[in-house]
């Protein structure tokens, strides 16, 4: 009776004991996260990161304080370009392509889409950031 009460037990969906990562200490928006900043602790929650390997090398966006579990949306890429920062904008299309410079009007990292104002004409437009930090724009 035993074995097939336990049986039924495992067949059964539940709570799964599971790790978490928090972090060690508080990390400030804008911080490069190490190995060091963060731990494994006993928990389950959807969302939040489980090893320390997704976490490590990535930005803070905002604060999270110690002992709190890090979630995706609470990371990204490390910022290569800062608000304000002149930077190259690219527009390509059917073997043309046009150069000029910009400003960006958020701070990003490589692969995000931000706004960033053509320095000759004034025109805001949305573009992705490069790994070189220039800003590309497709139609």
């Amino acid at each position: 009776m035993k074995s097939a009460l336990a049986l039924l037990l495992i067949a059964l969906p539940g709570v799964v004991p599971a790790e978490i990562l928090v972090a060690k200490r508080t990390l400030r928006a804008q911080s490069v996260i190490t190995a060091e900043d963060v731990v494994l602790q006993a928990g389950e929650a959807p969302g939040i990161l489980a090893a320390p390997e997704e976490a490590v090398g990535f930005e803070t966006r905002a604060i999270i304080y110690a002992g709190r579990p890090i979630r995706y949306g609470d990371l990204g890429a490390p910022a290569i370009v800062e608000r304000n920062q002149i930077i190259a904008l690219v527009y390509r299309q059917a073997g043309l392509e046009i150069r000029t410079e910009a400003r960006a009007l958020q701070r990003a990292g490589a692969g995000e889409t931000i706004r960033v104002m053509n320095a000759a004409s004034k025109a805001v437009v949305s573009a992705r950031i490069a790994p070189d930090g220039s800003a590309h724009v497709s139609k």
